[in-house]
């Protein structure tokens, strides 16, 4: 079932398929923070009559999907260095 990686530690199923959700988590995080952002600011703009708000929800959902991406490879590095 699981195997030693010669290192003492553990090795699955399990922990292949949370790294690989881990994974697929930085792939979204950019693009899905990207449109959230737009979204709200589509949004905003109709209710504020405006047009510039949304490039605004764009780039901060961006911000926030690099914040997504530093955050969960720093945790995996402590994780894999530990």
């Amino acid at each position: 079932m699981a195997s030693d990686d010669g290192s003492g530690k553990k090795k699955g199923a399990l922990s292949d398929l949370v790294q690989a959700e881990s994974m697929i988590q930085l792939a979204l995080a950019v693009p899905g923070g990207c449109v959230i952002g737009w979204l709200i600011g589509d949004a905003l703009d109709h209710h504020f009559h405006t047009g510039w708000i949304q490039i605004v929800g764009i780039v901060v959902g961006a911000v926030g999907g690099f914040l997504q991406i530093f955050r969960t490879v720093s945790r995996y590095l402590k994780r894999s260095g530990s």
